[in-house]
């Protein structure tokens, strides 16, 4: 439901900023201004992307947990989106999104709701005290290749 309402709300938002901004600059210097919006926020997501890229290949190098990166570029790229997206509205969630610290602050607020499970398997794991098990099926292939067909895979 509240998906539904911000889906009503946003596009209404952005007509009564329209209106009321292209009441004070007219029409041109309001277009004007989406379009620039949209340029900074094509440099900015850039920028900033580069950034946070040469930060994931430093983590993933040393083998860190590449999670902070991953949320700060998946928040960059939702942020540029929002800059080009027309509108002043979402130009400032855009511009808001761009700053590192309200990333930060956005990666900690969603991260205390969503429960993250890690699972793995090794040898030792599985058994610590013991060695290690592997149960399995087999059967004999004739020593013969003459006795048995070709298989097609050598047909020309």
């Amino acid at each position: 439901m509240w998906l539904f309402a911000l889906f009503l709300l946003v596009p209404m938002i952005e007509i009564a900023l329209f209106i009321t901004i292209g009441g004070w600059l007219t029409l041109w210097p309001t277009l004007g201004l989406v379009l620039l919006t949209g340029v900074i926020g094509t440099v900015l997501m850039r920028w900033q992307g580069l950034k946070v890229l040469a930060e994931l290949r430093g983590d993933m190098g040393q083998l860190k947990n590449p999670l902070s990166p991953l949320a700060h570029g998946a928040l960059i790229v939702l942020a540029g989106l929002l800059l080009l997206t027309p509108g002043f509205f979402t130009d400032a969630i855009g511009f808001l999104l761009m700053a590192p610290r309200v990333r930060e602050f956005v990666i900690a607020f969603v991260g205390a709701r969503v429960k993250i499970q890690t699972f793995g398997a090794t040898a030792s794991a599985s058994r610590p005290d013991g060695p290690v098990v592997i149960d399995g099926e087999f059967f004999e292939v004739d020593e013969n290749p003459s006795s048995r067909p070709p298989s097609g895979w050598t047909r020309h």
